[in-house]
């Protein structure tokens, strides 16, 4: 079953808001992980780790530096989710 963009926001919202601390209002589609999350890259491998167990996903390092904000990564996940 293909995961829709709302569930993987709501998914990654919790991990980001359980590693950063910030409100889950904090977190939205256009907000950048760094500038506006304050995601730091020790962080940011926490949070993409725990985003491929909870989704099934394979994320590689290489992807990971593209994915400046909330709404690429949530992009990424629903894609790389497809069927294979």
């Amino acid at each position: 079953m293909a995961l829709d963009k709302s569930e993987v926001l709501a998914g990654l919202t919790e991990i980001i808001v359980d590693e950063t601390g910030l409100p889950a209002e904090s977190v939205a589609p256009g907000k950048s992980f760094v500038d506006d999350l304050d995601v730091d890259s020790l962080s940011m491998m926490t949070i993409v780790t725990l985003a491929e167990d909870k989704f099934s996903v394979r994320i590689p390092d290489e992807a990971v530096k593209d994915l400046t904000t909330v709404g690429e990564a949530v992009e990424y996940i629903v894609a790389a989710e497809a069927p294979h």
